[in-house]
């Protein structure tokens, strides 16, 4: 069954800087990741912040084009409008509702920005996955546990 993580995103950071650092995080224990944005300027927002993310670490990653086409041998895809081609094994959700496709994956991150329109998406989620019995966790990064998000490495 799908686990579903929440991350409630510091105000100190934005909530695009905190995905660069899960997806930074989740590549590099192995995993193949799939994010769903909100749109068009998300999707082209994350892919410029990924490309100057890290001067030092890589993320090779892909978005989908209007066809719907992807490079599918990069680990990272980024879509606002389409399923992913080939299984991921994480999706990342930025999108603010659930996506019909969710449960294709091991592992769902919601990620939680502190304004009140995104925390009322972020319950409504919350609760859409809970009454359907989801393994649910929650992890407040607000109270210094930005390094202890819980992703396993697959290695």
């Amino acid at each position: 069954m799908t686990r579903i993580d929440f991350y409630q995103v510091d105000s100190t950071e934005s909530a695009l800087l905190f995905t660069c650092r899960l997806i930074d995080k989740i590549y590099h224990a192995g995993h193949k990741i799939h994010v769903h944005t909100s749109g068009t300027d998300q999707s082209s927002e994350l892919d410029t912040l990924i490309w100057a993310f890290r001067d030092n670490r890589f993320i090779p990653h892909a978005c989908y084009d209007l066809d719907g086409k992807v490079d599918t041998s990069v680990a990272v895809q980024i879509s606002h409008s389409h399923e992913p081609e080939l299984h991921r094994d994480i999706l990342v959700n930025l999108s603010g509702k659930v996506p019909d496709f969710f449960s294709r994956f091991e592992r769902v991150t919601e990620v939680v920005p502190l304004d009140e329109n995104s925390r009322t998406a972020a319950r409504n989620n919350y609760k859409f996955y809970q009454d359907r019995g989801y393994p649910l966790a929650y992890h407040d990064l607000s109270k210094k546990n930005a390094n202890k998000n819980g992703v396993k490495s697959k290695k």
